[in-house]
């Protein structure tokens, strides 16, 4: 079954104005729909990043597939890395750019693609692919951001603000209303450090049995991160990316009682062997689309369990295919620690796959049952949020600029606490 075409169609969706670190979210979040068709007729979909550096480098290696055998994920995987350049993201909150990660991250697009198209042509499931369930469902979390209550210029949205310990804990109650989820993760490097203590504190006793996380974004500075630690000791299941860098994180875990979590100083096969020579993380946050995909991220698990340390899944804003992805390995990975992140909750009804949006159900998400990814594009969504895209005139992710446009001398400080 050989790949006849492939078609990278940019789109963009609304996005709340989530604070973190570095600023706030724009009112657009972009994305890439990747499309394989196959000689057969059958269509494997991706989908990725959306910035219009990394599109070109899609599109560059997207030339390159025509005539190889969707089967033969190596000559993918070879194509691919004929590409040149890095792709580097304007916020820096999923840690630094290589060459190597760069072409990962373009892989891990094709690489869904080609895995939904060999599912869907002998009609089985993806997660069959990747050695079968080992969980009917996966679990993710409540995903909590301090927010403004709507863009500036704009009227609010449904969410409404959230910008101290009551509207946090508001915003939880609301997200395990509608989804029932089970554990909290509050993004946190936007308010003063006391007050993002007591906004744990205050999701302990509003939610006494949630396990809860709280992520900076590398903010903190070793001792900061370590009075966060001994202050919310027995209360975080774990804390993630406190302070910048495997040596700087090595030293805050021989001092504290939480593990330490990352997506940001662990990104790449790379930094691996540091970060255990070290001791620098409890538990990785993977993420299949910078990992190189679905196999490697099951690479990565293996790696995680022979070195003792947890396991979890970071998110970016993401529709659809990507949760799907997301669940397919997931179910199909044995060392999975932690319920995952998702920032989906936060896109309301906007998708490009067909019914809409995945369910959760007690905070969890049902392995599709149908071949492939067990999802199919809803062309019409395609095309319009393709129109958005056009006309919102965002072309790359920039949250400190945008925030720099609303409080002129905007400084993201990292590090400074």
């Amino acid at each position: 079954m050989r790949i006849r075409e492939v078609i990278v169609t940019p789109i963009a969706f609304a996005d709340p104005p989530l604070l973190n670190a570095v600023g706030v979210h724009e009112p657009w979040a972009l994305r890439s729909i990747i499309e394989l068709v196959c000689d057969d007729g059958v269509i494997g979909l991706g989908e990725s990043y959306g910035d219009e550096r990394f599109l070109g480098l899609l599109r560059e290696a997207a030339e390159r597939l025509p005539g190889l055998d969707v089967f033969d994920l190596n000559g993918v995987r070879g194509a691919v890395e004929e590409s040149r350049g890095a792709f580097a993201d304007s916020h820096g909150l999923t840690g630094g750019s290589t060459p190597s990660k760069t072409l990962l991250s373009i892989f891990s697009a094709f690489e869904v693609a080609c895995l939904d198209a060999q599912g869907k042509a002998i009609g089985r499931p993806v997660v069959d692919l990747l050695g079968g369930k080992v969980r009917d469902t996966v679990p993710f979390s409540a995903y909590l951001f301090y927010k403004w209550a709507g863009h500036p210029g704009a009227e609010p949205d449904g969410w409404g603000e959230a910008l101290d310990p009551d509207g946090i804990v508001a915003q939880a109650r609301r997200l395990i209303d509608l989804h029932g989820f089970g554990s909290i993760k509050l993004k946190g490097g936007v308010m003063p450090v006391e007050e993002e203590i007591e906004a744990v504190r205050a999701l302990r006793r509003a939610f006494p049995e949630a396990p809860l996380r709280i992520d900076p974004n590398a903010k903190w500075g070793v001792e900061t991160s370590v009075k966060v630690a001994a202050d919310l000791d027995g209360v975080l299941e774990y804390l993630e990316d406190p302070t910048p860098g495997i040596p700087r994180m090595a030293e805050v875990a021989r001092r504290v009682n939480a593990p330490l979590a990352t997506n940001m100083c662990v990104v790449a096969f790379e930094h691996i062997p540091e970060a255990v020579r070290l001791g620098a993380i409890g538990v990785l946050l993977s993420d299949h689309h910078y990992w190189g995909g679905l196999s490697l991220t099951q690479d990565v698990s293996t790696l995680c369990e022979t070195f003792g340390i947890g396991l979890s899944m970071h998110s970016n804003s993401h529709l659809g295919i990507s949760l799907a992805a997301m669940v397919h390995v997931a179910a199909a990975t044995r060392h999975l620690s932690y319920a995952c992140d998702t920032h989906r909750p936060w896109q309301g009804s906007d998708d490009v796959i067909e019914a809409g949006p995945m369910t959760f159900v007690d905070g969890a998400v049902a392995v599709p049952g149908g071949p492939g990814l067990g999802v199919e594009l809803d062309r019409d969504a395609l095309a319009r949020l393709h129109e958005q895209y056009l006309s919102c005139g965002l072309r790359h992710r920039d949250d400190t600029a945008y925030m720099r446009s609303i409080e002129p001398g905007f400084e993201p400080d990292l590090g400074r606490w």
